[in-house]
């Protein structure tokens, strides 16, 4: 019965959410019965006199009810419980709409995207750089979009420019496109002593988020990307896959290709019923850990500059993208 309830007063909160003006009880009950939700207009009235008294919703006399900030509140958390296991969703899908062909080197690959402050990106460009030169970024390639260009749902503000990386998620769809399904677990934060992969110490299950986890580390000032580049002791983001122990030679094969085209991310492909990193692997099953996309970026929010990052932001074509070692004069344009 609390369930049923707490799903009703969402219900009435995202419909006035939607709303600019005031609505009536009788205007809710029509709206909310459209939407499959059978509730009088008595009932609804008997809601609303409770959210008022909550501060959710404010009453302005005969016009009707408008949501509060608190309302607004209640319905993203609400929202955010509604939509744990959303990444992993998002994963499937951009798997699947992604085109990008290794034999032909040509289609749409998965990308993240950054805004940020095009001086702040001139001033740190040596050490994204070196993010890049020292193999801790997915690949090397990158795309710079201006002012009013848009990616997915991301559209770049007139005082910053998009940043943009190949998402990890890419590697998913190429395995899939060759016969390997892939079953992406956790990202976390991986442990380098002597620039060799140790551990990883921090991870979020993909299935139990709604935001990418390597998006909260580097936003929580959890990596250490200047500590990798200086002297190979630090904390990177990666992310965890499993695949069928059978592709095993295949799977090398791929990690190979992408490699020589700018797409390598595998940073290790384990073996049969082998550990990978101290996480186990399951059987019938091989581990690879794989290089976060958003990993460059970082340097900015450890140098005190935040930005804005939104993993799987979108697909872009490959051959838009260029070598990171061309960053410099490609910023330039907007400094």
């Amino acid at each position: 019965m609390q369930q049923k309830t707490e799903k009703n007063r969402i219900a009435i909160l995202n419909v006035l959410k939607r709303q600019i003006r005031p609505m009536t009880s009788t205007q809710l009950a029509q709206t909310l019965s459209d939407a499959g939700h059978d509730l009088s207009e008595r009932t609804v009235r008997l809601y609303l006199r409770e959210l008022d008294e909550q501060g959710l919703t404010t009453a302005h006399g005969r016009k009707g009810r408008t949501i509060t900030e608190r309302g607004m509140s209640e319905v993203r958390a609400a929202q955010t419980l509604e939509r744990v296991g959303y990444l992993s969703a998002k994963i499937d899908q951009m798997t699947y709409r992604m085109s990008f062909d290794l034999h032909t080197r040509s289609g749409k690959v998965v990308v993240n995207t950054s805004l940020v402050n095009p001086k702040h990106l001139a001033a740190n460009i040596d050490r994204i750089c070196q993010v890049f030169a020292q193999g801790y970024a997915m690949g090397d390639r990158v795309l710079l979009l201006g002012p009013g260009e848009r990616v997915g749902d991301v559209v770049v503000p007139p005082d910053r420019v998009g940043f943009c990386t190949v998402c990890s998620i890419t590697l998913n769809g190429v395995l899939l496109k060759h016969g390997v399904p892939t079953a992406s677990r956790f990202g976390g934060l991986l442990e380098l002593r002597d620039g060799n992969a140790t551990r990883f110490v921090e991870m979020i299950h993909y299935d139990g988020t709604s935001i990418d986890p390597l998006e909260v580390f580097i936003r929580s000032g959890m990596t250490d990307y200047h500590g990798a580049i200086r002297d190979g002791n630090g904390l990177i983001g990666a992310s965890y896959r499993e695949m069928p122990e059978d592709s095993h030679d295949l799977v090398h094969n791929l990690s190979e290709r992408l490699t020589q085209i700018g797409l390598g991310a595998f940073m290790a492909i384990g073996t049969p019923g082998q550990s990978l990193h101290g996480i186990p692997v399951s059987d019938g099953r091989i581990g690879a850990v794989m290089i976060g996309g958003l990993n460059p970026i970082a340097i900015l929010e450890e140098s005190g500059h935040r930005t804005v990052s939104r993993a799987l932001s979108g697909l872009l074509e490959y051959n838009r993208l260029f070598p990171y070692d061309e960053l410099p004069k490609h910023v330039e344009k907007y400094v």
